[in-house]
Parts: structure tokens; C-alpha cells; sequence
């Protein structure tokens, strides 16, 4: 008993510390400092939430700009199943998959004649990426202007003020949120 009394109000005392006190200080500090990150991120229309900055949706019309391919099963963009498809560069499912995806691209973009970004034929590390390539928004213009009967500079301007640049100045590439380009050219159709 003389030790077990010890061991039971230290047991207690770091429960209560790090299970209680600790997440409560640093969410407190979240919701002060950084509320919209601590909420999600959340991408709010017309008061309605429609997604997040940080999970990518599946867009499938002509009329909008596509995202990469996920690999979350069993629906794209499963943010309850998160992860990439584990299939290595010379796995023959994982080729087989992006010669598919490279073939449906080029069909939906007959005027492209140049390669095809590798980010909208392969799925990014968690399958949730909400981001493309500024190559890879550009490439999808021509058909996005077509379906929207809009011009392509009108489009082209879009995708330019939509790009994030590099975070902090230098680190990755500079790349466009597709759930926030697709709202903004959904108003930009909604004012021509």
C-alpha cells in the first residue's frame, strides 16, 4: 500500500495534466490565435460550410477545374480513409492507372498537345490533396473557358489570381486551391 498510493496520485495528478489541463491551454491558445485553422479551415458560401482549404473535393464536370486523381477508397476524396495506394513507380497496376488517367486527360483536352502534368494523373501521398501544379490549372483552361462559353484570358486571369505562392517564400512550388479557383469561377459566371 505504501506504494501504491504514490504510484495512483502521480497517475492521477499527469492524467489530469495531460489529459485534461494540456489540451485544454493549447486548444484555448488555437481558438485565440488561429481560430480558423483550429475549425478546420472551412470554406464557407452563402453561410453554408461546402469544404475545406485543406481536403480536396471530387470535381468531375467540364465546367470545373479537376484536382489529382485520389486514392482513398471507398469514394474519392474519403477523408475517414486517408492514404495513398501504396503502389510503387513500376507497379504494374499503378502504370496501368496513369496511362488510364493520362488517356481520359488527353481526351478532355484535345487542344493540349504538350505532356500532361504528372499531378493530375497521380494521386498525392494521402490521396486528399486539395492543390494542383499552376501547369496543371493552366492546362485545364481551354476546356473550363469552352464548357463555361467564357473567354480564356477570363479563365487564365482566374488561375493567375489564384495562385499560392511558395510558403514562407521558399518552401515547395507555387500551386492553386482547386475548391477555392472552382467558387471563384462559379461568381465569375454568375457576373458574365
Amino acid at each position: 500500500m505504501k506504494i501504491i498510493r504514490p504510484l495512483l496520485v502521480i497517475f492521477g495528478g499527469l492524467s489530469l495534466l495531460t489529459g485534461l489541463a494540456y489540451p485544454l491551454v493549447t486548444t484555448g491558445i488555437a481558438q485565440a490565435v488561429f481560430p480558423a485553422q483550429a475549425n478546420g479551415s472551412l470554406i464557407e458560401k452563402d453561410g453554408k460550410v461546402v469544404g475545406s482549404r485543406l481536403i480536396g473535393q471530387n470535381f468531375s464536370g467540364e465546367q470545373y477545374f479537376w484536382g489529382r486523381p485520389s486514392a482513398t477508397s471507398p469514394m474519392p476524396y474519403n477523408a475517414g480513409n486517408s492514404g495513398g495506394s501504396n503502389l510503387g513507380p513500376t507497379n504494374k497496376a499503378q502504370l496501368d492507372a496513369v496511362k488510364g488517367n493520362v488517356d481520359n486527360i488527353r481526351k478532355a483536352h484535345p487542344t493540349q498537345t504538350g505532356p500532361v502534368p504528372v499531378d493530375l494523373v497521380t494521386a498525392s501521398g494521402s490521396g486528399l490533396d486539395p492543390e494542383i501544379s499552376v501547369a496543371s490549372a493552366y492546362y485545364q483552361v481551354d476546356r473550363v473557358a469552352a464548357a463555361r462559353k467564357l473567354p480564356a484570358t477570363a479563365v487564365r486571369k482566374l488561375v493567375d489570381d489564384h495562385i499560392i505562392g511558395e510558403t514562407f517564400g521558399l518552401l515547395g512550388e507555387p500551386r492553386v486551391n482547386v475548391l477555392e479557383l472552382n467558387l471563384a469561377l462559379d461568381q465569375l459566371a454568375r457576373k458574365v
